[in-house]
C-alpha cells in the first residue's frame, strides 16, 4: 500500500477512538503511529477560556490529598521502579503498561485523614503484561517496594491506546485482505477500520489476545459508519499482528451511499432548510461569579456540598468523599465515600456471524475514562463551566494529559425547586417560589460510534442525580434490501431499515454505577420497604382498598438483589442504624429509579455469563476495597468468573455494615428512521435522594431570586 493511502487510512481509523483528542491541532498523521513507545507526548489545550488557569503546568502538580490521582512526576516515579523490578528488567521493552494509577489508601486512613495532616504513603497500582504474563503490582513511591498482587484467573487487562491504534491498520499489511477490499469495489484510501472486542464464545479463543477488524468506506463522507463492508471481518492477533482467520459473507451486499450523512456543520449548514430558524443562543450569566469552588485541584464545594473529584482511564468521573452542611446545625455529615461507573455492557442483538459477538464492556475492555474527549466549551458545557483535565499513561508507562475532560458548572434551566401559592379563600397574599440551581459534573466519552454523557448532579435540597445520555451514531448493518416491501415473509432482520441498504441493528445499553455509600458514616443497612394493596375491613370505611409500607431490612446479600417491577412497588433505603431525626427515624438515602431496561437474554447465554451483573438493577455487597469492577478486574476475552454476580453470590452478611449499592441504568434501543444518519439524544437517570436525613426540607434555607442581584441583558436583534 502506498504511502497516501496508509496516511488516509491511519487519520480514519484511528480518528474513531483518539483523534478527535487533536481536533483542535493543525498537524499531519505520520506514517508510525503517534503513540509509539519512542514518543513521550503531552496534549495542550486549545486557545479557548476553559475557566481554569492559562498557566497550570501538570508537570509540577503535588498532591494534597489522599486520593488525588497520580502526579506526572509520581508516574514517571513508578515507571522507574518498574523498569528497574525484576524480571522487568532483563527486557524492558517486553514491558506494556495497560494501566498505572493510584493505589488508594485503605479506607478508614482515608476517612480519617484531615486537611493539613502528612498524607499517607503515596502508592500506584500498575497492571502489566511482560512476555505474555499478566501482573497486578503495588508500588510503594517512596520505599520503591513493589508487591504482587492477585491476578485474575481468566481475561486480559483493559486494551492500551497502542493496542486500539495498532490494530485497525495491521490487515492492511495482509495480501488476502488487501485483495478482499479490492474484490468489493473499494479503494484503499477510503478504508476505514474498527477494533471489535470479540467477548469468549469457547476454548479455541483462549491462550491469545484476540480482536475483530471490521471496515467501512469513508468515501464522500465523514461518517464512514453509515457505509459498512458488510460481512468482512477479519480476526487478528493483538500482540502478534497476525492476521488468524478472513470471513466475508457479504459480496452480495452493496455499500450504502453516503449521500446527506455527513454530519459536520460546515458540510450540512448551506443544505438547512430555508424555513427553518435556528433558536437563538442562550447563556446562564453570574455577575458575582460561581458560587462552587475549586481548591488543591480536586476539592470542590457548593452550597453546603464538598467533594472530591478526579478523573480515572477506566471509569472516567470518580466522585469521593462526599458530604453535606446540615442547615440545623452547620456539621459537616456524611452521605457517600466513593461514586464512580463501573461497567458498561452493550449487547446487540444480532446472531449472525459478523455480528454475534458485539457485546462490549466499554470500560473494562476500551477503557471509558480512556475514551472521554476534551469537551467543546459552549456546546458540550456552558460559558460559565470550569474545566479539569486528567492525566494518563501510555503502554510504555509514559505520562500524558487528556485535556478538559470534566466540566464543572451551575445548572438553572427555569425550573422550579419549590413553590407555592396562596389561593384567594385563604385571604394570605403569598407567592413564593425558589429557582431550582443544581451544580453538574460532566464527561463525555466517545467510544467508536457512541457517545456517552455522564452527569453527577447536586441538589440545594439534598438530592444527587445519576444521568447517562446516550448521543452520537448507530452501528449499522449494511443490506441489500432498499424499501420494506423488499423483505421476504418471515425474514429477520434483527432491526430496522434506517435508509437504503441500511439497518439499524437492535441492541442495549446497561451502565452500572458503583456507589459506596456512608450515610452519616460506614456503618449502613439496606431496606426494603414494600407497598402492597390492603383491604379495609368490612364496614370499616367507604374504602375498600389502600396502600401500606412494609419495612424489610436485608440481612445478606440475596435478600438484596432487586429487580424492578412496575406492579410490585418499592422503595430503597441506605440508612444509618445509629442516627435518627428528633422524632426517631432513620437517617438515610433512598434509591428513586426512573425509566430502566432489564437484560433479557438467556442468563446461561456467553455474553450475559460475563455481564452476569445486569441480572438485577439493584445489588448490596459489603464493602470490599478489591470488588470495584462489576465485570472483573480483567474483562477482556474473561468467561465472567470474576463478576458482580459472582461475588453476591456468597450471600455475605449485609446489615449494619460497611456495604456498596450498585445501581444498573438500562436502555433498549430498537433504531428508527430519525436515528439516520445521526441520533438524537435518550437519557435515563437514577436519584439518591434523602430519606429522614434532614430535619426539615433544606430547601427552607434557598433564596430567592431578585431582579436587583441579576444582570440586565439587551438583545443584539429583535426577533
Amino acid at each position: 500500500m502506498d504511502y497516501s493511502s496508509l496516511k488516509r487510512f491511519l487519520l480514519l481509523a484511528t480518528g474513531t477512538f483518539l483523534l478527535l483528542l487533536f481536533a483542535h491541532f493543525s498537524f499531519h498523521l505520520p506514517s508510525n503511529p503517534p503513540f509509539s513507545r519512542s514518543s513521550p507526548f503531552l496534549f495542550h489545550s486549545p486557545s479557548v477560556n476553559t475557566a481554569k488557569p492559562a498557566s497550570q503546568n501538570h508537570e509540577t502538580d503535588i498532591a494534597s490529598h489522599p486520593l488525588d490521582p497520580l502526579t506526572i512526576q509520581e508516574i514517571n516515579i513508578a515507571r522507574s521502579i518498574l523498569l528497574s523490578y525484576s524480571p522487568f528488567s532483563s527486557s524492558p521493552s517486553s514491558l506494556t503498561i495497560h494501566s498505572l494509577s493510584l493505589d488508594e489508601p485503605d479506607k478508614p486512613v482515608v476517612r480519617s485523614w484531615k486537611t493539613g495532616n502528612t498524607l499517607p504513603a503515596r502508592k500506584a497500582v500498575a497492571v502489566t503484561r511482560y512476555k505474555d504474563k499478566p501482573y497486578v503490582l503495588s508500588i510503594d513511591l517512596s520505599t520503591k517496594e513493589v508487591v504482587q498482587l492477585p491476578v485474575p484467573d481468566s481475561g486480559y487487562p483493559t486494551m492500551t491506546i497502542e493496542d486500539m491504534m495498532s490494530a485497525p491498520w495491521a490487515p492492511f499489511s495482509d495480501k488476502a485482505f488487501n485483495a478482499t477490499i479490492t474484490a468489493r469495489g473499494v479503494r484503499m484510501s477510503d478504508v476505514a477500520c474498527l477494533p471489535i472486542s470479540l467477548g469468549w464464545y469457547g476454548q479455541t479463543e483462549e491462550g491469545r489476545r484476540l480482536i475483530k477488524i471490521q471496515c467501512y468506506s469513508a468515501e464522500g463522507t465523514a461518517n464512514f459508519y453509515m457505509r459498512p463492508i458488510e460481512g468482512l471481518t477479519v480476526l487478528l492477533d493483538m500482540d502478534t499482528k497476525e492476521v488468524v482467520e478472513i470471513t466475508d459473507k457479504g459480496n452480495g451486499i452493496p455499500i450504502p451511499s453516503s449521500t446527506n450523512t455527513d454530519y459536520r456543520y460546515a458540510v450540512t449548514k448551506n443544505n438547512r432548510a430555508a424555513w427553518l430558524k435556528a433558536p437563538n443562543p442562550i447563556s446562564l450569566e453570574q455577575p458575582s461569579g460561581p458560587s462552587f469552588t475549586v481548591s488543591e485541584g480536586h476539592q470542590v464545594k457548593w452550597a453546603g456540598w464538598d467533594f472530591h473529584i478526579k478523573a480515572d482511564a477506566r471509569a472516567g468521573i470518580i466522585i469521593s468523599g462526599l458530604g453535606i452542611i446540615d442547615p440545623e446545625t452547620g456539621t459537616r455529615r456524611e452521605v457517600m465515600y466513593k461514586g464512580f461507573v463501573s461497567e458498561l455492557f452493550v449487547p446487540y442483538m444480532d446472531p449472525t456471524n459478523a455480528w454475534y459477538f458485539k457485546t462490549y464492556m466499554d470500560a473494562g475492555e476500551y477503557g471509558f475514562g480512556l475514551q472521554a474527549m476534551p469537551l467543546v466549551p459552549l456546546n458540550d458545557c456552558p460559558r460559565n463551566a470550569y474545566y479539569l483535565d486528567g492525566v494518563f499513561v501510555t503502554a510504555d508507562g509514559k505520562p500524558y494529559v487528556r485535556e478538559n475532560m470534566i466540566c464543572l458548572f451551575e445548572k438553572y434551566s427555569g425550573d422550579i425547586a419549590w413553590r407555592h401559592s396562596e389561593c384567594p379563600i385563604t385571604d394570605m397574599e403569598i407567592k413564593e417560589a425558589r429557582p431550582k440551581v443544581t451544580l453538574v459534573a460532566r464527561m463525555s466519552a466517545s467510544v467508536a460510534n457512541y457517545d456517552y454523557i455522564v452527569d453527577w448532579e447536586f441538589q440545594t435540597d439534598g438530592l444527587i442525580r445519576m444521568k447517562v445520555a446516550l448521543s452520537g451514531m448507530l452501528m449499522v448493518k449494511g443490506t441489500s434490501y432498499t424499501h420494506t416491501k423488499d423483505v421476504p415473509s418471515g425474514e429477520d432482520m434483527y432491526g430496522t431499515l434506517l435508509s437504503e441498504n441500511v439497518i439499524g441493528v437492535i441492541h442495549d445499553h446497561f451502565i452500572t454505577f458503583r456507589l459506596d455509600m456512608d450515610v452519616d458514616g460506614p456503618a449502613n443497612s439496606f431496606a426494603r420497604v414494600k407497598l402492597t394493596r390492603q383491604a379495609t375491613a368490612s364496614g370499616e370505611s367507604p374504602r375498600t382498598s389502600f396502600l401500606k409500607a412494609t419495612r424489610h431490612v436485608a440481612a445478606t446479600e440475596k435478600e438484596a438483589q432487586v429487580k424492578l417491577a412496575l406492579y410490585k412497588p418499592e422503595e430503597f433505603h441506605v440508612y444509618n442504624t445509629e442516627k435518627t431525626t428528633r422524632v426517631g427515624n432513620p437517617t438515610g438515602y433512598k434509591v428513586v429509579s426512573a425509566g430502566t431496561a432489564a437484560s433479557m437474554l438467556d442468563p446461561n447465554d456467553p455474553p450475559q455469563l460475563r455481564g452476569a451483573f445486569t441480572n438485577n438493577q439493584i445489588w448490596i455487597t459489603p464493602y470490599n476495597k478489591s470488588e470495584e469492577w462489576a465485570g472483573g478486574l480483567f474483562v477482556y476475552q474473561s468467561k465472567g468468573e470474576d463478576t458482580l454476580s459472582v461475588w453476591a453470590d456468597r450471600n455475605r452478611p449485609i446489615e449494619n455494615k460497611d456495604i456498596v449499592l450498585w445501581y444498573t441504568l438500562g436502555f433498549h434501543h430498537v433504531p428508527c428512521q430519525e436515528d439516520f444518519p445521526i441520533m438524537p439524544t435518550v437519557s435515563s437517570s437514577f436519584d439518591l435522594k434523602p430519606v429522614n436525613f434532614f430535619e426539615k426540607n433544606p430547601v427552607l434555607w434557598l433564596p430567592p431570586n431578585q431582579e436587583k442581584d441579576l444582570p440586565v441583558c439587551t438583545a443584539t436583534a429583535t426577533a
